[in-house]
């Protein structure tokens, strides 16, 4: 009886699970399913503070247009602060159309395709892993729609609004939206190689201010002996404009990680640690140099130290932060002083703070992450953090220069001399900045 009922049992073994095994593999009929991922379930807390961190980020494009404004010349003053407010309308257009899904979607390494364009296919119920895809949208927007606001720093003070225009819309769609599918995108070829990019180290700081370069070279220098083209209009404006994009940071670098979480609140600290000690780095530098410590030169660390955080920010404790704000100053610091002697007019030096500090920052994250990725040694994500900075930033500037060549050969880039002369608001805008 025992033999028969062990001989009946290694049948139905045989019958119900080595034969279908063999025939149709592990997962064969009769065999248990795997578990299936957890369906994505909306967070409202991580919704929330993404929608806050979105207005943060949002916040930041006005702190921009007052720290730009205010270095310029008093004729120029409202024409500055229009090329960010210009970006906000034009972009947000752009993103929502297409950009957007062209960052975002696909299965392609290196560009995304356009199902989403016009946010087609979300819904209300769409998540983004526990956010509304609405939300993801928003949030990734506003870093797309201050990107192109900052090359407007390298050449303010005398390039055309049409030209602008043209040249923003065109980088968006040719740059900023490419690279951010690498770096961001499940697909993307840096993200897939290992590259750490937290907030947009390359994504933001270093493709901005390489772009601020390639324009400048193309368009040449403002009229005028170097010493008169530095007469800030207003200081007040510069100082209170970094204390906002201080202030929009917060949700720039804390709300990247796409959820509130010890994570967020690391992020948010080390925000708030390295633009102290980059701001305290570069004064001591201006004192050493100059004998003076500046509102220009305190405003200037502040945003070079929230540069080089950005793409560390969610990987890095508060001691790292602390030596990246004070390295990134003196290194900012002579890139401006550089650029006399190398001979090109960065206006407000995009390129010295956001593309030099943006790069340093890139590759720092590498030196200082407390995680590395999965599968690499400390050397490997160095030498993936420098192949990050050399690709985004190489394509940066050829798409750029090219761009700035093409509109400036074609309806014109850089102003005309007479009216670089009397001043940008009175020749293009008809207004002027303080009314008289």
């Amino acid at each position: 009886m025992f033999q028969k009922k062990t001989l009946f049992s290694t049948l139905l073994m045989v019958m119900f699970v080595l034969i279908p095994n063999i025939l149709f593999g592990e997962d064969a009929p009769g065999t248990p399913a795997p578990a299936a991922a957890p369906t994505p379930t909306l967070d409202k807390a991580d919704t929330t503070w993404l929608i806050v961190s979105s207005a943060l980020v949002f916040f930041m494009i006005p702190g921009l247009a007052l720290f730009y404004g205010g270095i310029v010349k008093s004729k120029n003053v409202l024409s500055t602060m229009m090329h960010s407010f210009i970006a906000i309308i034009v972009l947000t257009l752009q993103w929502t159309i297409f950009g957007y899904s062209f960052a975002f979607s696909g299965s392609n390494p290196y560009y995304g395709d356009f199902s989403l364009a016009f946010l087609n296919g979300i819904d209300v119920d769409t998540l983004e892993g526990t956010i509304p895809k609405f939300v993801h949208f928003l949030f990734q927007g506003m870093f797309a729609l201050i990107t192109p606001a900052l090359i407007s720093g390298a050449i303010a003070e005398r390039i055309k609004l049409s030209g602008y225009v043209v040249f923003i819309f065109l980088w968006a769609t040719l740059v900023y939206d490419p690279v951010a599918h690498w770096v961001w995108a499940a697909d993307g070829w840096l993200l897939k190689e290992g590259a750490l990019d937290f907030a947009g180290g390359t994504v933001v700081h270093l493709i901005s201010g390489i772009a601020g370069l390639a324009c400048a070279l193309v368009i040449g220098k403002r009229k005028g002996d170097p010493g008169s083209l530095t007469h800030p209009n207003n200081m007040t404006y510069t100082l209170l404009g970094s204390g906002l994009l201080w202030f929009g940071w917060f949700g720039f670098n804390a709300g990247s990680g796409l959820a509130i979480n010890g994570l967020a609140a690391r992020a948010f600290v080390v925000t708030l640690v390295a633009p102290a000690a980059a701001g305290a780095s570069w004064l001591l530098i201006e004192w050493i140099h100059t004998k003076r410590a500046t509102a220009l030169g305190a405003a200037s660390g502040i945003v070079a130290g929230l540069v080089v955080i950005t793409p560390a920010s969610g990987f890095v404790d508060a001691k790292a932060a602390i030596i990246m704000g004070l390295l990134v100053s003196p290194l900012c610091y002579g890139a401006i002083l550089l650029k006399g002697k190398l001979g090109y007019d960065d206006t407000l030096d995009a390129f010295g703070v956001h593309g030099i500090g943006g790069a340093f920052g890139a590759i720092l994250t590498g030196v200082f992450a407390l995680s590395l990725a999965e599968g690499v040694t400390r050397g490997m994500q160095i030498k993936v953090q420098v192949i990050s900075v050399i690709a985004t930033g190489l394509y940066s500037f050829v798409v750029s220069y090219i761009l700035a060549f093409l509109i400036e050969k074609s309806i014109g880039f850089r102003i005309e001399e007479e009216k670089e002369i009397n001043g940008l608001d009175q020749e293009i805008h008809g207004e002027n900045g303080y009314g008289i």
